[in-house]
């Protein structure tokens, strides 16, 4: 059963009862874009108790707002019951709401092309708002007067810009205006509603105009304010043509694939977040600096991120790629155990898109992108970290005491065998005894003696 299905056998079921019911907002939307609605929601004249008394099993999770999510099969269906909404006071939610009619439901929606209805046995489209003329014109315009629905619900203002965003459409001047006045309402929503809207803008194909949107209509002051000194930031022209790091930034997000994850939207926006706090001009060789910028930009993403509720898991995606970046530079310099430890990290590939953006919107080098895809292939045959050779139990068993240290060990023996010269365990076994031989050596000499420390 697909969506379409489950929410057309849940409108007969209300039809049949005597009851109103329409499809509403998105799936119309979409629709009539040539799109396939991910989901469907019913507009209706049943009343909540009604609406549940004929959906055995539905949920009453916003019933006091006309609002119950209907299950059929697989599918979750919103329905919703024709209403007016009284005033908002927490710039998301009305205090109260008053059932009644097709078109009064119409005019509290938010944009025209998210006001349409349609009959779900005929396709018929019922418009209230003026939202076909807009679609057929490609524009996001507020229902009645802008202000005052930016009033109703702060969060509509990245609404504005995510459908602008998604759907290539204009915003209507009187709507991007009050876009512009209104901005400072965003500080009344909570991070994670700004956060889930903004990772939709980010994560669209026309990310890039997204963000301009958002910093031309200064709802960026609420999200990502640090953004703001990237503007009129420069850079060196000899390395950077293109302009100041915010041009750099936008260009960078024009070339990433339009599926490309959020965790590289996100680096990729804050991957230079920190220049304009770095920025130096170095008289000597006459150049504009950005020393660090790399590390104090991966600080600054941590506080980006968790300002805006991103998951752990997500943050600790983001700035180990804002710190690294600059490493790019010198990989073809690396020992092959660096190397190979540096390309399996968890966060490579997405690494190198970022890389691969990097240069190519500023000085179109490809020099180390090639390098590392080479690499890769030669790579290819075993894994870039293979199995140990030894282990901390290995140490123990020579009577070393566990530590810190062991991870020194450990490593030095990995090196030898990521470079080569180690291939299977005794050779590795041989290499452990004279390492921990030439350490207690020097320990003596030293007059430190701590047999249980190779590194004392």
């Amino acid at each position: 059963m697909s969506a379409r299905d489950a929410a057309l056998t849940l409108a007969r079921r209300l039809s049949a009862a005597g009851h109103e019911a329409l499809f509403a907002g998105g799936c119309v939307r979409d629709r009539l874009l040539g799109h396939e609605p991910k989901d469907y929601d019913i507009a209706t004249s049943a009343h909540p108790a009604e609406v549940i008394k004929l959906c055995p099993g539905a949920s009453e999770v916003g019933a006091h707002f006309g609002v119950v999510i209907a299950k059929l099969g697989s599918h979750h269906v919103e329905i919703a019951t024709f209403r007016t909404d009284g005033s908002y006071k927490d710039s998301r939610r009305p205090q109260t709401v008053t059932f009644s009619t097709p078109e009064a439901d119409a005019q509290r929606r938010d944009f025209t092309i998210n006001g349409l209805f349609e009959h779900p046995e005929t396709g018929e489209v019922i418009d209230f708002v003026g939202g076909l003329a807009d679609l057929q014109a490609g524009l996001v315009r507020a229902i009645g007067e802008p202000a005052a629905r930016f009033r109703e619900d702060a969060l509509r203002l990245l609404r504005a810009v995510r459908f602008s965003t998604r759907l290539g459409f204009q915003l209507e001047p009187a709507t991007r205006t009050a876009l512009a006045t209104c901005a400072d309402m965003l500080a009344r929503i909570s991070p994670e509603r700004i956060r889930d809207e903004f990772s939709q803008v980010l994560t669209n194909e026309r990310r890039a105009q997204g963000l301009q949107l958002l910093v031309e209509s200064g709802l960026i002051r609420h999200i990502v304010p640090e953004v703001l000194a990237m503007i009129g930031c420069e850079q060196p022209p000899e390395w950077h043509p293109e302009g100041d790091v915010f041009t750099h930034t936008r260009i960078m997000l024009e070339m990433l694939a339009p599926e490309a994850p959020l965790e590289l939207c996100l680096a990729v926006l804050l991957h230079d977040i920190a220049k304009p706090p770095t920025q130096t001009f170095d008289e000597e060789v006459g150049r504009i600096r950005f020393n660090g910028h790399d590390a104090l930009g991966a600080a600054m993403a941590a506080v980006i991120l968790r300002r805006l509720r991103y998951s752990n898991e997500t943050i600790a995606s983001v700035v180990p790629m804002v710190a690294r970046h600059m490493q790019f530079m010198a990989v073809q310099k690396m020992r092959t155990a660096r190397l190979k430890r540096f390309m399996a990290e968890p966060t490579f590939r997405m690494e190198m898109e970022l890389h691969r953006v990097d240069c190519g919107s500023s000085n179109g080098f490809t020099d180390n992108y090639e390098f590392l895809q080479a690499k890769a292939a030669e790579f290819a045959a075993e894994p870039l970290i293979p199995p140990p050779l030894v282990t901390g139990r290995d140490l123990i068993q020579l009577g070393l005491i566990p530590g810190p240290r062991f991870k020194e060990v450990l490593e030095a023996i990995q090196t030898e065998q990521l470079e080569g010269r180690l291939h299977d365990r005794e050779a590795a076994l041989v290499f452990l005894e004279q390492l921990l031989t030439e350490r207690q050596q020097r320990s003596n000499r030293s007059d430190q003696s701590d047999p249980t420390d190779p590194f004392s």
